[in-house]
C-alpha cells in the first residue's frame, strides 16, 4: 500500500499534501459566478426603470418661455408722416419802386426784423431833385394865387364904383381859382415824387425773421428783378407732412404733434393748424400743415418727422418684441391647449415708445409669448411662464 505522508519543512511546520487545496479553489469561483449574478440582475432592473426617469428629464427640458396677457386698454391713435420744414407765412420782399443802384444792404440771413424796417436802399439823388424841383413848383404856384386873389379883391371894389364891369370880375375870379388848382396840382405831384422816393427804401411789409438775402451794395434792381428777401412773418415755422388719403380722413384741426428734425435729436411740440382740402392723384396723399413756434433748430427746407396723436381706441398692446413679420405678414406667437405654441396673424396698429398696438388678430385674453419668438415653431411645447400686464407694455426684449 502507498501512503502518502505529511512532512515537516526546514522550520519544523507540518505541510500538507498538494491536493489538499483543489477544494478551496472551488468555492473561490463558486463566489465569483454568484457576485457576478448578482450584478447582471442590478443592471437588469436598472434598464427596466429607467424610462420612467427619462420621461421626467425629458418633461424638465421644455424650454421656459415669458409669456403675459395682455387685455385691452386705450391706445392713442398715432400717425406718422415726413414732410419738410418751412416758414407758416412766407414773405417774399423785392423792389416796390422804379429800382436803382442798390447804395445799402442793412439786415443779415437770420436777423430779426420790425414792420416797416428798412432792409436796403437804393440811389435817389436823381429823385431827389426831382422832389426839390416840385416844390419850387408849389411855391410859384401859391404866389399866382396869392396876385390872383388880390386882384379879385380889387375887381370887386371898382365893379361898385362902375370902373370895371361884371364881366372883369368874373375873369378875376376864374384866374384865382385856377391859380388855386395850380397849388393843388403842384402839392400833388411833391407827393407822389416823395412816395416813388420813399418806394426807393426797400421795407419789411411786417415783422418776422429774414430767411435769405439775394442782393448787395452795388446791384442794379428794379421790378422785374424779383425777390430779393425772403421773411418768416412772425418767425413762425411749420412741417409740412405728407399723409396717406386714409389718415388724412381721421385727422381734424387742433391735434398735437410732436415734429423731429432730421439729424437732431431734439423735438418739438406743434399742432395741425390746417388740413389739406385735397388729395394729390398721381402719391394719394395729402398734406397736414403742423404749427411750429420758432427756434434756430428748424430750418426751413430740412426734412423731419412727425408723430401726430389723433383720437385712440380701446385695443391690446404689445412690446416690439413679441411682434414679429415675414413673408406672410406680421403674428405673433401665443400658447394654445397643452402649452403649445400656436401662430396667430395680427394687424399692426399705432407704434409709440409704450409698445406696439394690435389693431386686429388678439381679443386681449391670450397667452402671448413676449419674447424668443424667433426662435419658436408652431406646435412646439414650451414652459410658460406668466410675467404681470405691466411687464408685457414694458418690456422691449
Amino acid at each position: 500500500m502507498n501512503y502518502e505522508s505529511a512532512t515537516v519543512d526546514n522550520d519544523g511546520r507540518l505541510a500538507l499534501p498538494a491536493e489538499s487545496g483543489r477544494p478551496r479553489r472551488k468555492w473561490w469561483v463558486i463566489g465569483i459566478v454568484v457576485v457576478l449574478a448578482l450584478l447582471a440582475v442590478g443592471y437588469f432592473l436598472s434598464k427596466r426603470a429607467a424610462p420612467p426617469a427619462a420621461a421626467a428629464q425629458g418633461a424638465a427640458a421644455l424650454p421656459s418661455v415669458t409669456v403675459a396677457v395682455p387685455g385691452r386698454q386705450m391706445v392713442a391713435r398715432v400717425i406718422s408722416a415726413t414732410g419738410t420744414l418751412a416758414a407758416r407765412r412766407e414773405m417774399p420782399v423785392g423792389v416796390a419802386g422804379e429800382g436803382g443802384l442798390v447804395t445799402r444792404v442793412l439786415v443779415e440771413q437770420g436777423q430779426w426784423v420790425g414792420a416797416g424796417q428798412v432792409l436796403a436802399t437804393v440811389d435817389r439823388s436823381v429823385q431827389a431833385q426831382t422832389a426839390a424841383s416840385l416844390a419850387a413848383q408849389i411855391n410859384v404856384a401859391r404866389a399866382d394865387l396869392a396876385i390872383a386873389e388880390s386882384e379879385v379883391k380889387r375887381a370887386a371894389a371898382l365893379v361898385d364904383r362902375g370902373f370895371i364891369s361884371k364881366a372883369d370880375l368874373e375873369r378875376r375870379t376864374a384866374t384865382r381859382d385856377a391859380a388855386r388848382a395850380r397849388v393843388s396840382v403842384a402839392q400833388a405831384a411833391l407827393g407822389e415824387q416823395q412816395a416813388r422816393n420813399g418806394r426807393l427804401d426797400i421795407r419789411a411789409p411786417a415783422a418776422g425773421l429774414i430767411l435769405t438775402r439775394a442782393v448787395e451794395p452795388g446791384q442794379i434792381v428794379s421790378s422785374g428783378s424779383g425777390v430779393l428777401f425772403r421773411m418768416a412773418k412772425g418767425g413762425e415755422m411749420e412741417m409740412r407732412a405728407l399723409l396717406s388719403e386714409a389718415d388724412l380722413a381721421g385727422l381734424s384741426v387742433g391735434v398735437p404733434a410732436i415734429v423731429t428734425p432730421v439729424g437732431g435729436a431734439q423735438s418739438f411740440k406743434g399742432q395741425v393748424w390746417q388740413v389739406s382740402p385735397v388729395i394729390d392723384p398721381q402719391t394719394r396723399q395729402g398734406v397736414a400743415r403742423i404749427a411750429l413756434s420758432y427756434n434756430a433748430a428748424l430750418r426751413p427746407g430740412g426734412f423731419a418727422a412727425a408723430d401726430i396723436t389723433s383720437g385712440g381706441a380701446q385695443a391690446p398692446q404689445l412690446p416690439e418684441s413679441a411682434v414679429l413679420s415675414d413673408d406672410k405678414g406680421n403674428y405673433v406667437f401665443i400658447v394654445g391647449a397643452g402649452n403649445k405654441v400656436e401662430r396667430r396673424t395680427v394687424k399692426v396698429g399705432a407704434v409709440s415708445d409704450a409698445g406696439v398696438a394690435i389693431a386686429s388678430g388678439l381679443s386681449g385674453s391670450e397667452r402671448v409669448v413676449l419674447s424668443a419668438g424667433a426662435f419658436l415653431n408652431p406646435g412646439q411645447q414650451i414652459n410658460p411662464v406668466v410675467a404681470p400686464v405691466t411687464a408685457a407694455a414694458a418690456s422691449k426684449g
